[in-house]
């Protein structure tokens, strides 16, 4: 048996034990990266350890503690109101703003995991506050993000663009990102039909900055929601456990939550969330975040652990157990799951399916199964990795013009992005992380059956849309 079948089979293995056993699929994966990496691939600990994601590290600590500082000091809470209040209460709106922004934000030149590291700690905290399904909001946000992700002065538009024209191909730069525009609009209206959307337009506007059910936020500098058990008071009576009395968002109990009666807000409704020093500052540290990352191109790891650490410094008791609600199980699957991933490339594993993929003699099924390789392994790793890999494979019987150079690199650019709302790549794992008061292992089952519906079903659908009429 070769190394590289041994290491897939190995991986099966591991998804197989993480789903009978409920152990941490990241601890498998380390324990699997020692021993194939040691004992198949003949790798020391640094080679091993080369494919450890220790950008993707800091990204997930550093946002999802500053968003918990923002949380337990109740920033989060007077944004929802407020932005609720700009859509005049239509909540059933909010999943598509949410989409346009992401999409804008990456469609002007934003790294796709930066845009929804952003974005997606504020959408989901709608999700949680107005009975939004998280996995209709988490998917809304990343599949915005690859809607806007390949315009022509994109970070991914450009790597690809320029691909193509490495490697000589026809290309057509706005092709490529309508059709990455078009597949994801289309997923998105499906997600929001199922995922009950047509419920949330139904039932019109909430009250202007309450509550999806009519009741009152409970919002003192401690207290992010309360277990919501003021049904018409406007106040909450403070059963929440955790940070801030944020229920289910840290593994550990923390304080219960004192009640807190409504003050006298920044408008009607707004129970209590009005801007005292600490909620501005972590307002000026939100702005800071997109400035330094969009504007000068900074790492956003390392700004929000950065800018957390100024807002704990300067307010120690509202941050106090902050470090608590970081997604340290999430923190550890995912850098788990990618370090295998990273041994299977020191190995030479995914090179090796792509070559026996192009070696085929059927051009149109040998661009399917491509497709189908793009899909699965950036389910997984890198999107651009796998597209610049990928791009060259198909380059010998495009050559040949039974395919069209355009729709292929088309469909493998939608097929290798549209998967990463899977829990295991950047994107779905920012949003597993980002989801307050969520049970994380049900949330991250659905991210992961839903992935894997992508991946089973999207890969074909552009085979048959974009390469099968043979564009370009």
């Amino acid at each position: 048996m070769s190394p590289e079948l041994i290491s897939i089979l190995v991986l099966v293995v591991v998804f197989v034990i993480a789903t009978t056993r409920s152990v941490n699929m990241g601890a498998l994966a380390f324990a699997a990266a020692f021993g194939v990496g040691t004992l198949v691939a003949d790798l020391d600990a640094d080679g091993i350890f080369a494919g450890f994601p220790g950008d993707l590290f800091v990204v997930l600590v550093g946002v999802t503690y500053l968003f918990a500082i923002a949380r337990a000091n109740g920033t989060t809470d007077w944004l929802v109101h407020a932005s609720v209040r700009l859509v005049r209460g239509r909540v059933a709106l909010i999943p598509w703003v949410m989409f346009a922004l992401t999409g804008a934000l990456t469609a002007i030149g934003a790294v796709s995991p930066a845009a929804v590291a952003i974005v997606a700690p504020i959408a989901l905290s709608f999700a949680t506050r107005y009975g939004i399904s998280p996995l209709l909001m988490g998917t809304m946000v990343v599949h915005g993000a690859q809607a806007g992700g390949f315009s022509p002065i994109s970070i991914y538009g450009s790597i690809v663009n320029g691909i193509v024209e490495r490697e000589k191909l026809p290309g057509s730069e706005v092709g490529l990102f309508f059709a990455s525009l078009v597949a994801n609009l289309l997923i998105a209206a499906v997600l929001f039909a199922v995922l009950g959307g047509r419920k949330l337009w139904a039932q019109g506007a909430v009250p202007d900055g309450g509550d999806a059910d009519g009741t009152g936020d409970g919002g003192g500098g401690g207290g992010s929601s309360g277990s919501g058990d003021a049904k018409s008071t406007g106040e909450t009576t403070g059963t929440g456990t955790g940070t801030g009395g944020v229920t289910g968002s840290a593994p550990s109990p923390g304080p219960t939550a004192v009640a807190v009666r409504p003050g006298p807000g920044v408008g009607g409704g707004l129970g209590g969330t009005v801007l005292n020093p600490a909620r501005i500052a972590t307002l000026v540290a939100l702005v800071a975040l997109v400035v330094a990352v969009l504007g000068f191109d900074l790492d956003a790891g390392l700004t929000a652990v950065t800018l957390a650490v100024v807002l704990s410094t300067a307010w120690p008791d509202d941050s106090r157990r902050a470090v608590g609600e970081i997604a340290w199980s999430t923190v550890l699957l995912i850098c788990g799951v990618l370090t295998y991933v990273g041994v299977l490339e020191e190995m030479g594993t995914i090179t090796w399916a792509g070559e026996g993929v192009g070696g085929i003699g059927v051009p149109l099924l040998a661009a399917v199964l491509l497709c189908y390789i793009g899909a699965i392994v950036s389910a997984f790793a890198s999107s651009v990795g796998i597209m610049g890999a990928l791009i060259p494979l198909a380059v010998p019987f495009l050559a040949q013009g039974e395919i069209g150079a355009v729709g292929m690199v088309a469909a493998l650019a939608v097929s290798a992005t549209v998967v990463d709302v899977s829990p295991f790549s950047t994107n779905g794992a920012l949003v597993l992380a980002a989801a307050p008061d969520v049970d994380r292992d049900r949330f991250f089952r659905q991210l992961m059956v839903y992935g894997g519906i992508v991946v089973a079903v999207v890969p074909a659908l552009v085979w048959l849309v974009l390469v099968v009429p043979g564009f370009g």
